[in-house]
């Protein structure tokens, strides 16, 4: 019969903590190896996604060097492992020299099995995320939308959403963020779309000074403006039989606002300085992150306008709300970027991924890409950098990060069981898996109310 349980690799010269490992973690097949040998053996036959260290591994078992050395051979065979060390020799000067080796987390000895076991238990999570969208990049499915790259449910559910009404004539508003990916799906609508032959026009409303935009939008006839030397089509007329993507609508003064009403009710411009209506077949997409209803309320735009661009109203999460896309994206574009740079590194350090896992994106996709391009260029080893991606500093900024983010959890997890229980501390503690004292430590260290 095939074992499906997820295999933890235990490296322990302890025996009695060996033991107390192994029956504890019974929801996984732990694998023991009491030295670097059996570790690296261990790692050849049943390749763990997640392992725990202890430093002080025979022939040094009153030192770190044994337990550094076997730290460095594991991740050089299988740079993705989530290794926590689980140390209590020096431990600050060892979770610094292991964090920065690559070690997923620092656990100090004496071992609390329900603490470790907590920790233990996200690193086989975020192990999974990243097996997947490994597994997604390699194996380069048909990506919705052309080059949507997603593998978040979020996200693909407004693919799915986009390629329903794209062979329709509907007109989509796109809400969302800076830096989401409303253009890259706008052209993607665009490519599903019965007009895909024709032409894809896009214009940022809010880069364009208001004096300028209608001539943008709608051309302008020679003579029209001081300038104006010859006849020039705008925006809206060169996607004619195809898709007009207004980014940032919600920019468009009151003024204008009304003459693209006109246009979306007639299909009919008049160009800045002419008299002669000229007939346009385009589809109008837009987007914009500003709150159109209450811009509405405030007098800042038309709500016959509003009904006109918005028949199907779209919303685009932010990067940090969709799991495990941040690793996918920093792939892809590290794969795109080091193409033009001979000898760039093309791969994450564990480091890296626990930073680009744990940041908030407040800039979205494009931050991220700018991240990446800047990493690429500024890498000098083998391998990116959380430093590279300006995103950590030092190895205490991300222990001190992955520290807040266990606590975050462990509240949530917390708070939650405690409300179903109606704060029976017995029922939540038998909820969480852990001992009642396990508990009352926690909700006292977090600050959880328990009443």
């Amino acid at each position: 019969m095939t074992d499906v349980l997820p295999i933890l690799l235990v490296v322990e010269d302890d025996v009695g903590l060996q033991r107390q490992l192994r029956w504890a973690y019974d929801a996984y097949k732990v694998v023991i190896a009491g030295d670097r040998e059996a570790a690296l053996a261990a790692m050849a036959e049943y390749r763990p996604a997640v392992v725990t260290l202890d430093l002080g591994l025979p022939p040094d078992p009153d030192g770190v060097s044994e337990g550094f050395a076997t730290l460095e051979a594991i991740l050089a065979a299988a740079p993705h492992t989530k290794v926590i060390i689980a140390s209590g020799h020096n431990a600050q000067d060892s979770a610094r020299r292991a964090i920065a080796m690559g070690a997923w987390d620092f656990y100090r000895k004496p071992v609390d099995i329900d603490e470790l076991g907590f920790i233990v238990g996200r690193a086989f999570h975020v192990a999974g995320l990243e097996a997947e969208n490994r597994r997604l990049a390699q194996s380069q499915p048909q990506a919705p939308l052309g080059s949507l790259i997603t593998g978040a449910p979020e996200m693909l559910k407004v693919a799915a959403m986009v390629e329903r009404v794209a062979p329709t004539d509907v007109s989509v508003l796109l809400l969302g963020a800076s830096g989401t990916g409303k253009e890259v799906l706008s052209r993607g609508l665009h490519g599903a779309s019965l007009r895909r032959d024709g032409p894809f026009v896009a214009i940022n409303c809010g880069a364009i000074p208001e004096n300028l935009l209608e001539a943008e939008l709608f051309g302008y006839e020679r003579g029209a403006f001081t300038g104006a030397v010859k006849t020039t089509e705008g925006k809206i007329e060169l996607a004619q039989g195809g898709t007009l993507f207004l980014d940032e609508v919600g920019d468009i003064p009151l003024p204008l606002q009304v003459k693209l009403l006109r246009f979306i009710q007639e299909r009919v411009i008049e160009r800045v300085g002419g008299r002669k209506s000229i007939e346009v077949d385009t589809r109008i997409v837009c987007a914009t992150h500003r709150n159109l209803k209450q811009m509405i309320s405030d007098g800042r735009f038309r709500e016959d306008l509003y009904y006109r661009i918005a028949e199907v109203t779209i919303s685009i999460p932010d990067l940090k709300d969709r799991e495990g896309d941040a690793l996918l994206l920093v792939n892809h574009f590290l794969q795109r970027y080091a193409a033009s740079r001979p000898g760039a590194p093309t791969r994450l350090a564990p480091s890296a991924m626990a930073a680009v896992t744990l940041h908030s994106w407040p800039g979205n996709v494009r931050e991220l890409e700018n991240r990446v391009k800047r990493a690429v260029i500024m890498a000098d080893g083998p391998l990116i950098t959380a430093a590279d991606l300006d995103l950590a500093d030092t190895a205490d900024s991300r222990m001190m990060t992955l520290r807040e983010s266990r606590m975050a959890a462990d509240r949530r997890a917390i708070t939650a069981a405690m409300t179903a229980s109606n704060g029976s501390i017995s029922t939540a503690a038998k909820t969480l898996g852990v001992s009642r004292p396990t508990l009352y430590d926690l909700i006292k260290e977090l600050e959880i109310r328990a009443g």
